[in-house]
């Protein structure tokens, strides 16, 4: 009588606890699900703001923020038609610019400019496409005052950081290098490769 009475007494409390135990479970999944999903629900947001403060930029002539506290704003389009490429391109080449799209290196002339413009991204969402550009490729610049530079893709080269520098060339024909990461595929984030595509203007 004793046993059969105490197992009767802990199979309620038993039940509380997987029910409990459930829900607790059930609220971290979700927790997870919302995590997840607020990721690319703030990229695409993002996107939105970055293309309305483009148009503002282009109809005002000033330099607009994408959001009140950004610090960065949209200082070009690129356009790369054959890969179906349309990105705005945003000031200040820090880890926070890209990732939100690709950065305009400080220093060096704004796209479409004369001089070389050096323009980075990261190799596995705004610039991946580097993986599959070729020499020949048409690129397009447009300005914040919305003339188009066309520039076509002469070369593509993989540098390491440690040895070798991007010049920084204030004059001369309007120039481009877009560059990225290297390896694309690689399993860890950084290292001192880069693989850089040059366009020049035609």
């Amino acid at each position: 009588m004793t046993v059969a009475g105490a197992d009767s007494k802990s199979a309620p409390a038993g039940r509380r606890i997987r029910l409990w135990a459930g829900a607790l479970l059930a609220m971290l999944a979700l927790w997870q699900l919302g995590t997840g999903l607020w990721i690319p629900a703030k990229a695409w947001l993002a996107q939105i703001l970055i293309a309305r403060a483009w148009e503002q930029s282009m109809a005002t002539g000033k330099a607009a923020a994408p959001w009140p506290w950004a610090d960065t704003a949209p200082v070009a389009r690129l356009r790369v038609p054959r890969l179906g490429i349309d990105q705005i391109v945003l000031t200040h080449a820090t880890g926070r610019t890209l990732a939100f799209g690709p950065g305009h290196l400080d220093g060096s002339p704004a796209p479409g400019e004369p001089g070389l413009s050096i323009v980075s991204g990261h190799r596995d969402t705004s610039f991946r496409f580097l993986a599959d550009i070729a020499v020949g490729d048409e690129v397009r610049i447009q300005r914040a005052d919305g003339a188009w530079t066309k520039f076509r893709v002469t070369a593509g080269a993989v540098l390491d950081e440690r040895n070798a520098r991007l010049p920084l060339l204030v004059n001369g024909a309007a120039r481009l290098a877009l560059t990225t990461c290297y390896p694309f595929d690689a399993i860890a984030p950084g290292g001192p490769l880069r693989y850089v595509a040059w366009a020049e203007a035609e």
